[in-house]
C-alpha cells in the first residue's frame, strides 16, 4: 500500500512540474512579446517623432506613444514576468521534490517504505501547492484596479 501511495504521489509531483513548466512557457512568451513590441513601438515612435515636419508621420509617431503606455499598463496589469519566474521557481521545487521521491523509493525496501516516512514529502507537495497559490494572489492583489480598490 505505501508503495501505491509514493507512486501516486510521485506522479501528482510530476503533474504538478507539468503544470508549471507549461504555464511558464506561456507566461515567459507573453512577457518576452510584448516587451519587444513595446520596444519597437518605443523606437519607431521617436524616430518618426524625429520627422516632425511631416504632419502624417506625426501623428503615426504619437499613435505608437500611445500604444507603448496603453502596452505598459497591460504588462504592468497582467505582469507576466512575475508570475513565469514564479513558475520557474514551482517547477524546480517540484523537480527537487521528485528527486528526493524518487530516491526514497529506490533507497528504501519496500517493506520499509511506510505512510509515515511519505507524509513529509506529501507536506512538502502540499506547501509547494501552497506558495504557488500565495505568490499568485500576492501578484493579483498588488496591482489596484482602476477604480483604486483592490
Amino acid at each position: 500500500m505505501p508503495v501505491e501511495t509514493a507512486g501516486h504521489l510521485l506522479e501528482r509531483i510530476r503533474q504538478g512540474a507539468g503544470y508549471a513548466r507549461g504555464k511558464k512557457k506561456r507566461l515567459r512568451l507573453a512577457s518576452s512579446a510584448l516587451k519587444v513590441l513595446t520596444l519597437g513601438l518605443s523606437a519607431a515612435s521617436t524616430i518618426i517623432l524625429g520627422l516632425q515636419d511631416l504632419d502624417f508621420w506625426a501623428g503615426v509617431a504619437f499613435s505608437l506613444v500611445a500604444l507603448v503606455t496603453l502596452l505598459g499598463a497591460v504588462e504592468s496589469f497582467f505582469n507576466w514576468r512575475s508570475r513565469w519566474v514564479l513558475m520557474e521557481e514551482t517547477q524546480y521545487r517540484f523537480r527537487r521534490l521528485a528527486d528526493e521521491l524518487e530516491y526514497l523509493i529506490a533507497s528504501t525496501p519496500a517493506a520499509d517504505l511506510t505512510h509515515d516516512r511519505l507524509r513529509p514529502l506529501f507536506d512538502e507537495y502540499q506547501r509547494v501547492w501552497a506558495h504557488l497559490s500565495e505568490g499568485w494572489l500576492q501578484e493579483r492583489r498588488a496591482f489596484p484596479s482602476p477604480s483604486g480598490h483592490h
